[in-house]
């Protein structure tokens, strides 16, 4: 009878521990990793930087064709909401050769931030990443708000940065007719 007891006490502390979190989470998101970046201009990126603004990471390879078809529409949404705040980093898998990652980015005219993953350790940090593309959507908090395994459903992602701009700007204007 004890033995069944700890498995329900064990139980309860789990079930109040998941509920706790929800709870006392801002949403129930999960904070993004700090993780600092290598661009493939040498340049350091970390996303700790990049709060105040919706950042979207999105995991690559060079040989997966998902990744290659969504670039376009990574560059058009890039294009048309980097102005008002969005930034979008692509993130080279470990394997990828630097110079097949960097041919392909200049091929496609990439506008938006490409990094090297080179020891995985971006990768392992988002959860260990294997499959290609993976995606991260972060609020400006620099919250986990979307992860997507496959490709984007690019019409979902830019409603939710468009209302996560609007958002962002109106916070602006609050604070700064406060101040």
């Amino acid at each position: 009878m004890k033995k069944k007891d700890i498995i329900l006490a064990g139980l309860v502390v789990v079930i109040l521990g998941a509920v706790g979190y929800v709870l006392f989470s801002p949403s129930g998101q999960k904070p993004a990793p700090e993780v600092t970046l290598q661009t493939l201009d040498g340049t350091k990126v970390s996303l700790s930087e990049l709060r105040g603004r919706p950042v979207l990471v999105n995991f690559w390879a060079t040989t997966c064709p998902g990744c290659v078809k969504e670039m376009p529409h990574l560059a058009e949404l890039y294009e048309e909401l980097s102005p008002q705040g969005l930034e979008i980093i692509g993130i080279a898998m470990y394997y990828d050769p630097p110079n097949q990652v960097a041919a392909l980015s200049e091929a496609r005219q990439i506008p938006y931030t490409i990094a090297l993953d080179i020891d995985g350790a971006a990768a392992q940090a988002f959860g260990n990443v294997r499959l290609t593309p993976t995606s991260y959507l972060m609020s400006p908090e620099g919250r986990i708000v979307q992860q997507k395994i496959g490709e984007l459903d690019m019409q979902h992602v830019e409603r939710v940065i468009r209302n996560m701009l609007k958002q962002t700007q109106q916070a602006r204007l609050d604070t700064h007719a406060l101040g």
